[in-house]
């Protein structure tokens, strides 16, 4: 017997590497939905905050495009 089960006959199983790279995936989008939660509990248990201490959109906006600019390219 394996150490994995058997897929299921209408599913093609996908190589170590692939695998790997499917679960950290899952893992990335795990944290990004933890962290959307944790926010909108804290609206919930404390209020919208002050607008003054807020970011704006644009600067947020210019902030993600940089940081995506400094990634290395990812193939999917």
């Amino acid at each position: 017997m394996s150490e994995q089960p058997a897929p299921a006959p209408d599913r093609q199983p996908l190589d170590e590497t692939a695998a790997a790279s499917v679960r950290a995936y899952a893992a990335d989008q795990r944290a990004r939905v933890d962290a959307l939660a944790s926010v909108l509990e804290d609206i919930a248990a404390h209020g919208y905050p002050a607008a003054e201490s807020g970011v704006l959109w644009e600067d947020a906006r210019d902030a993600h495009l940089e940081r995506l600019a400094g990634e290395q390219a990812r193939v999917a």
